[in-house]
Parts: structure tokens; sequence; C-alpha cells
């Protein structure tokens, strides 16, 4: 970060066209008050760089998160009628996932095994619906005085339930405050949201997020803390209730 800006160096496998075409999304007047465009994107040898205004992260704490404001947000992006948006690619978050799996076959972990059972065969929607794609309290700055969501890699075309999911299963690990979801919830549903009135909307999502990072923390070898032992004890018990 300097200058006010922050930088963003893209993951190497980027495809320019289809982050241009994101990113060019959150410049149309119908977004503004929900995401935060970037001020430019430029090439950088075999990788892609941009540059952001510099905005405030969420406090450290989850307590103190703003959980309503979040849910309001993704209920304002989920009913962006994305027809005039025109070309855009399927949201990153199932293919994300997946290839974090493929690489889990080949692990020597004791626990791969049960995080995998716990993910396959987990159904995966494909609702065209405008959805950021990697949506978690990171994801979220405060800019000039409001808050929007950054961080558009995986902006796209897909289901709401992704975009939820990663905060209902966290929470239903316990690796959240007790009313992190509901809090979420309640503003998202008051303010139109599309899912989650019922658990089993956004089951499948919640069971993929905890089966994913439970995969990354087993990929990173190093060693595991209590969020990632509560992750992987959640993939025991999807396993066994399935």
């Amino acid at each position: 970060m300097a200058d006010g800006l922050a930088v963003k160096v893209h993951h190497g496998e980027t495809v320019g066209t289809e982050l241009t075409r994101r990113l060019a999304v959150a410049a149309r007047p119908e977004l503004r008050a929900i995401l935060l465009p970037p001020n430019e994107l430029i090439p950088a040898g075999d990788r892609w760089v941009s540059l952001w205004p510099a905005g405030e992260p969420v406090p450290r704490d989850p307590e103190a998160a703003p959980w309503a404001e979040a849910g309001r947000l993704l209920a304002a992006l989920h009913q962006v009628d994305p027809s005039g948006l025109g070309a855009l690619p399927q949201a990153g978050t199932p293919e994300r996932v997946a290839r974090a799996m493929r690489r889990l076959v080949r692990s020597d972990s004791p626990h791969a095994a049960t995080v995998l059972r716990a993910w396959t065969g987990l159904p995966v929607s494909a609702a065209p619906r405008l959805v950021h794609g990697d949506w978690h309290l990171g994801q979220l700055v405060r800019y000039e005085g409001r808050w929007l969501l950054i961080d558009l890699d995986d902006l796209g075309l897909g289901d709401p339930s992704w975009d939820l999911g990663r905060v209902a299963g966290y929470w239903a690990a316990g690796v959240l405050p007790e009313d992190s979801w509901p809090r979420l919830l309640d503003a998202y549903l008051a303010a139109g949201g599309l899912c989650g009135r019922h658990w089993y909307e956004v089951d499948a999502a919640a069971r993929a997020h905890v089966a994913h990072s439970a995969a990354r923390s087993l990929l990173r070898g190093t060693e595991l803390d209590e969020v990632d032992l509560a992750l992987i004890e959640a993939c025991h018990r999807m396993k066994e209730i399935r």
C-alpha cells in the first residue's frame, strides 16, 4: 500500500480478458454502492497488477465485524440483473474448491481421506445470478464512509449460496461467534436476499467451504491450529451424517 493506493498482484493463472470484464462491472453505475472499482489494471510480465483506492479493513475481532452491513451488500449484489452487464464468466468458487481437492488427492495427510469424503458428491448449482465468488470478511472495506466489496477476481455468474456458505459453514463448525451467521442472514433477507431462509438452501455450499478450508489447511503442510482442527472435525461429522 502506498500513496493512498492498495496494490494487488493477481495470481499467475489469472486470465486477463476475464479479469478485465469482472473489474469493468465494478465501475457501472448500478454497482457503485456495492463494489469498489479499481483505479487501474496493468500487465506486469506474466502477471496482472491492479491499483485500488485504499480503504479501512474490517476489524480483526469477529465480534466487532460489520455482519449486518455485509449481509445488506451481498443482498444488493445478488439482486442486480446480470443480463445488462455483458458477457460475464462463471463465478470462480466451484472450480477453486475442486482444484484444491484435486491437489488433496495427492496428499499424504492422515486427514485427507476424511476431508475428501466430506466434499465428494456435493451438488454444484449454476444459478445465473451475479455473485462475488470469494466472499469473506477480508473482502470488505470502508471507503469514504461506507462499506464496499473488494477483490473481484472471482466475480461472475453463480449461485448466491456460495457467497453465504463460508460464514454459514464456519458458524456451524463453531469457529465464528454465535451471532455472526444470524446477524448476516437476518440483514441479508431483510434487504431482499435470494436464499438462506431455510438451511437446506445453503447446506451444500457451507459443507463445501468447510471442506475446502480444511483442505487448504492440510495442503499448507504446517502445524494445524485450533481453527484448522475444528474444520477437520466438522468434516468428520459431515462424513458421518451424509
